[in-house]
């Protein structure tokens, strides 16, 4: 299948007209129908709905169009790598990131990088762990830093000195608000707001010794930012750890860290037996001399 074509597709779905899509691809309006015609009838399904003014994409085109942006965005990826071949310290480091107090370790980290290999880019993802390493498997980003705990088979790592305590966040005028520690067990009756990862909240779960299903779990998130919205609002108590509310605290919230205390660790993880780019290998092996010891 001709990558051309697919970008096509793609410029077609995005502006939904395809006199207009043929204008920015700088090809006549037939020659792109006849295109689309053929890799629907390649497909064996439909992609398009061609109305007389607005094209829009059926149920297979809606899936077509996400795969394909993935692939297009590996390979533009893959051309960047290759290029920088050439270069030896240039081109661009893609890093996967929780928001946590690492972020602002990140920023270190790629201030003192920069400062030694300038013609470097990078590329920053902000998700939770699952995000990450759906991306980093994918091979659409190079690097993670994650919240343990990691699959040791699937990446080499290095661990970070940044522990992170787990805790609660709660509006500032909650009565719980005035403790400096709260104790798990008087989480059981509130409404929650934990994190999304099944992983975790079952861990919660077992530190309550209880089963999940007796969690109050009023919603889930993924990053703080609109959970946080939700607790202004008193609809719940958000379960996160200490650094994603000091990167983004608010006069109205306050975090109580658990007790007994409950401490998850770093690490800086890649997919096993990857080959990089000259950028990316010089930036994990310059992680590994400032942590790898």
């Amino acid at each position: 299948m001709d990558i051309r074509v697919l970008k096509y597709f793609l410029t077609v779905a995005k502006v939904g007209n395809i006199t207009k899509a043929a204008e920015i691809l700088h090809i006549t309006q037939p020659t792109l129908s006849r295109q689309l015609m053929d890799l629907e009838e390649e497909l064996g399904t439909r992609l398009l709905i061609r109305g007389k003014r607005q094209i829009t994409l059926t149920d297979s085109g809606l899936l077509y169009q996400q795969r394909v942006k993935e692939i297009v965005s590996l390979l533009d990826k893959t051309e960047r790598d290759l290029a920088e071949q050439k270069d030896l310290i240039g081109g661009v480091v893609s890093i996967g990131c929780v928001e946590s107090i690492v972020s602002r370790a990140l920023a270190e980290i790629v201030e003192k990088f920069s400062n030694r290999h300038p013609r470097v880019q990078y590329e920053l993802y902000s998700a939770d762990g699952d995000d990450i390493r759906e991306k980093l498997d994918r091979g659409n980003i190079d690097i993670g830093i994650l919240l343990e705990p990691i699959e040791t088979a699937k990446y080499d790592y290095v661990p970070l000195p940044y522990p992170e305590k787990w805790g609660i966040l709660m509006r500032r005028d909650d009565p719980l608000a005035q403790k400096s520690s709260i104790e798990i067990q008087e989480i059981l009756s509130l409404p929650l707001i934990p994190p999304r990862r099944t992983i975790v909240q079952n861990e919660i779960a077992s530190w309550l010794g209880v089963e999940n299903d007796r969690l109050t779990i009023f919603a889930s998130h993924n990053l703080l930012t609109n959970a946080m919205q939700l607790v202004e609002r008193k609809l719940g108590y958000a379960i996160c750890v200490s650094g994603s509310y000091t990167i983004r605290e608010s006069n109205s919230t306050c975090f109580v860290p658990f007790e007994p205390e409950r401490i998850t660790n770093h690490v800086l993880a890649w997919k096993k037996n990857r080959i990089f780019s000259s950028a990316t290998a010089h930036f994990i092996q310059f992680i590994k001399d400032i942590y790898d010891s």
